[in-house]
C-alpha cells in the first residue's frame, strides 16, 4: 500500500501530494486509497466472513459493502435459526439494537431540513410533560443534547423499567426520578434519553415516530424489509432468531421486542435495505440524484459532542459522539463513522464509513454481542488502508464484550455460606414496599419460600436464601447478567422488616423499596 508521510506539508501548503483529488486540508489524508485497494479488501470479505463464523459459532451474518454510491458486496452466511437449513440472504430482516440510533439520527435531520425542528429545540417544546430531576435541564435540554448523550441522566437510564414491563410512557415520566450527572459534559449513553428525543421531533410533526421513519427513510430509499415496529420483525418471513452461547452452543432462547425504546434499538432491516442507507449517508443525504434529507442537517450529525471514549494513554486517539454516531479519526486523519448495536438476547451489528472515500460496510448477525461484525469490519479497512488485516480483531473485540456480561453483585461467583445464620419467620418479609420509580415490590411465601413481585405484569422471581436476611435472585430481561443480592432490613429487637434493597436495580441508588 502507498503511504504518504507529507502531512505537515499537505497542512503547510495546503495541498494533498498523496491524493489527485482536490479539496480543502482538513480533507486530505496520510494515507492514500485506491480503487484497487478497495477491491483487494472485497475479495477478502469471503474469507474474512467464513473465518470468523467458524471461530466464533455465530449462526448467521449478512454484509453489505458501498463505495462510489454502488452496492459493491451484498451476501449472507450461515443460517437463521440454529439447526434448520434457512440460509441467511441480502434480504434476512436482523434486529439492528443500537444500529438504530445513526438511522433515528438521519430521519430527526430529515425534520430539520424541512424546518420543522432544529437540533436546538428543546424537548419540552414538543413534550411539556416530560422532566428531569433538575426543574433547569428540564427547560433547557434539547433533542440535540439527547442524540449526544450529554443531558446528565445515569448510563442507561431506563433500561431496567423496559426489562420489568414498563411501557415507552411510564418510563419517560419515572426519568424524572433519576439523579443527574453535569449537564452537557458528561457523557452517559441513555437509550431512553434518545427516544424522548425522538418523540418530540414526531409530535412535532403530528405523527408517530414509526410512521415518521417511514415517510422520511425507509419509503424514499426503497428500504422495504425495513421497520421500526417489532411487529413487523416478528412476521417477517425471512427472519433471523436471536441466539446466545451457552457452552459451545448457540441456541435462540430468548426475543427482544425493543418497541419501548424504538428510535434506539427498534429498527429491523436487511443487508440490501441497510446498504441503500449507506449510500445515501456517503452522498450525504442523496439517492437516486435526489436529496432527500438537508446536507446541512445530516452533517450536524457527524459533529464531536463529547468525548465517548477517553484516551487510555497518551498516545491513544480519544473517540467522540456526535448525533446518534460515533464520531472518530483513523491512522491517516480520515473521518471514520461507526456505530454497533448489541442485544445480550442474541443480536450484533455494525456500522463503519469513511466519508471522504464515499466507503461504508454494515455487518449484521443474529448471535449474541462476540465482536463479530466489529472484526469483520475492523478487518476489512484494514486491508483497504493497509492491504493487509493487522491485527487479530476478534481476539481484541471479544475481551472487550466479554465485560458486557460480567456480573458485578458481591455474591458473583461465590458460594453460600457453610453455615448461615436463619433467615427471620417468613412473615416478618411478607408484605408489599413502596418505590417511586420501579413500582411496588410484594414479596409473598409460596411453598415453603418467598417470592417477590414486581413491575406491571407482576413479574415472579423466587428467592433463594444467602444469610440471615440477606437472599439472592436470578434477574430476567435484556440486562440480566447472573444472580443479584435482596438485603432486607430489620430494626433492632423487631420481627419486620422495614425496607428491601435490590442490588441490581440499585445502580442510580433507586433501588431501596420501603415498607
Amino acid at each position: 500500500m502507498k503511504r504518504c508521510y507529507a502531512l505537515a506539508l499537505m497542512f503547510a501548503f495546503g495541498t494533498a501530494p498523496c491524493s489527485a483529488a482536490a479539496g480543502p486540508p482538513s480533507a486530505a489524508s496520510a494515507i492514500t486509497v485506491r480503487p484497487a485497494d478497495v477491491s483487494q479488501a472485497i475479495a477478502a470479505l469471503d474469507a474474512i466472513a467464513h473465518d470468523l463464523q467458524r471461530r466464533s459459532g455465530v449462526p448467521g451474518i449478512a454484509i453489505a459493502v458501498v463505495h462510489d454510491d454502488r452496492v459493491v458486496y451484498l451476501k449472507g452466511f450461515g443460517v437463521r435459526k440454529a439447526g434448520t437449513n434457512q440460509r441467511v440472504d441480502a434480504d434476512t430482516v436482523f434486529e439492528l439494537a443500537s444500529v438504530s440510533k445513526p438511522v433515528g439520527a438521519a430521519v430527526i435531520a430529515g425534520a430539520v431540513g424541512r424546518g420543522i425542528v432544529k437540533w436546538t429545540d428543546p424537548v419540552q417544546k414538543y413534550l411539556p410533560w416530560f422532566a428531569l430531576s433538575d426543574p433547569y435541564v428540564s427547560r433547557a435540554v434539547t433533542i440535540g443534547d439527547m442524540y449526544a448523550h450529554r443531558s446528565g441522566l445515569p448510563d442507561h437510564a431506563g433500561d431496567l423499567l423496559e426489562d420489568l414491563g414498563y411501557d415507552r410512557a411510564a418510563i419517560l415520566k419515572r426519568l424524572a426520578l433519576e439523579p443527574l450527572d453535569p449537564f452537557r459534559i458528561t457523557y452517559h449513553y441513555t437509550n431512553f434519553g434518545i427516544t424522548a428525543a425522538a418523540l418530540a421531533v414526531a409530535e412535532a410533526e403530528h405523527m408517530s415516530w414509526e410512521d415518521l421513519s417511514q415517510r422520511i427513510l425507509y419509503g424514499p430509499l426503497g428500504m422495504t424489509s425495513t421497520s421500526s415496529r417489532y411487529a413487523d420483525y416478528a412476521n417477517a418471513a425471512d427472519r433471523a432468531a436471536l441466539h446466545v452461547r451457552v457452552g459451545n452452543a448457540w441456541l435462540p432462547k430468548y426475543t427482544r421486542d425493543a418497541d419501548a425504546q424504538s428510535p434506539a434499538g427498534g429498527v429491523s432491516s436487511s443487508a440490501r435495505d441497510m446498504a441503500q442507507w449507506l449510500r445515501f449517508e456517503l452522498a450525504n443525504g442523496k439517492y437516486g440524484g435526489k436529496q432527500i434529507v438537508s446536507e446541512e442537517a445530516l452533517l450536524a450529525t457527524r459533529v464531536p459532542n463529547l468525548v465517548s471514549s477517553p484516551l487510555a494513554t497518551p498516545e491513544s486517539r480519544a473517540s467522540f459522539y456526535g448525533f446518534g454516531i460515533g464520531v472518530g479519526y483513523d491512522e491517516g486523519g480520515r473521518l471514520r463513522l461507526s456505530h454497533s448495536g448489541a442485544f445480550a438476547s442474541g443480536a450484533a451489528t455494525t456500522v463503519l464509513m469513511l466519508p471522504s472515500e464515499k466507503l461504508g460496510i454494515v455487518v449484521l448477525s443474529n448471535g449474541m454481542p462476540v465482536g463479530v461484525p466489529e472484526s469483520i469490519a475492523a478487518s476489512f479497512f484494514d486491508i483497504v488502508e493497509f492491504g493487509k488485516v493487522q491485527r487479530d480483531w476478534y481476539a481484541a473485540y471479544g475481551s472487550l464484550f466479554a465485560h458486557l456480561f460480567v456480573n458485578p453483585s458481591p455474591l458473583a461467583g461465590k458460594k453460600p455460606p457453610s453455615n448461615p445464620k436463619p433467615p427471620r419467620l417468613f412473615s416478618g418479609y411478607v408484605g408489599t414496599y413502596a418505590n417511586a420509580y420501579y413500582g411496588p415490590l410484594t414479596i409473598l411465601a409460596r411453598n415453603g419460600r418467598l417470592v417477590m413481585q414486581l413491575g406491571p405484569r407482576h413479574q415472579t422471581f423466587p428467592l433463594t436464601h444467602w444469610d440471615a436476611n440477606t437472599f439472592i435472585y436470578m434477574p430476567a430481561g435484556e440486562n440480566a447478567v447472573g444472580v443479584s443480592r435482596v438485603v432486607f432490613v430489620v430494626a433492632p429487637g423487631s420481627s419486620r422488616s422495614l425496607k428491601v434493597i435490590i442490588d441490581n436495580l440499585n445502580e442510580s441508588g433507586l433501588g431501596t423499596f420501603g415498607r
